[in-house]
């Protein structure tokens, strides 16, 4: 059971900074700072949108791995499977371009 306190000023920039980074980490602000000062590192969770990104970077690394194979073994699938990731990546960044907006 933790009992004793330790205070420290910091400006109020990097309060909130610290704050930040614990909540990325899911942990409380205490929690945070003993885990700095002992040299332990603090690994910030995903969001809910970069979860999102993260799942289709690897479907695409899929994809590109599938291919590669393809072109390994002279699949006549090749191109049919090029195309539609190409159309895949297209309407994403449609999306995004309609996001900007």
């Amino acid at each position: 059971m933790k009992r004793t306190y330790i205070k420290f000023r910091c400006s109020i920039y990097e309060k909130k900074l610290l704050m930040k980074r614990a909540e990325r980490a899911g942990i409380s602000l205490s929690e945070y700072c003993r885990s700095s000062a002992f040299g332990n590192p603090v690994t910030e969770r995903l969001t809910v949108e970069q979860l999102i990104h993260y799942k289709m970077l690897v479907k695409y690394k899929n994809n590109f791995t599938s291919i590669r194979n393809m072109f390994d073994r002279h699949n006549p699938k090749l191109a049919s499977e090029v195309e539609k990731l190409a159309d895949e990546i297209r309407q994403h960044l449609y999306n995004f371009k309609s996001i900007k907006k």
